[in-house]
């Protein structure tokens, strides 16, 4: 009898953010700040969309508040997307 191999599957949570950031270089610097403050991150922006669009990947817990700290900080405006 043959048996089904177990698949493994690995889920992410996602936190999107509408934001006022409006220039690659900016976004760029925000990537890499945050990259470096949360390595476990996988960030990047979509500057095409009309919202300016940050995408926020982690298999572990993301620290939304933090998030929206570090924008105040930079008086970036950011707003969580539920969806």
């Amino acid at each position: 009898m043959k048996v089904n191999e177990q698949i493994q599957t690995t889920s992410s949570i996602v936190e999107i953010f509408k934001t006022n950031v409006d220039n690659q270089q900016l976004a760029s610097k925000i990537v890499a700040d945050l990259n470096q403050l949360h390595p476990e991150y996988g960030i990047n922006f979509d500057l095409e969309d009309c919202d300016n669009i940050l995408r926020i990947e982690s298999s572990n817990k993301i620290d939304v508040l933090f998030i929206m700290n570090y924008s105040n900080a930079l008086d970036i405006h950011i707003e969580r997307i539920d969806y």
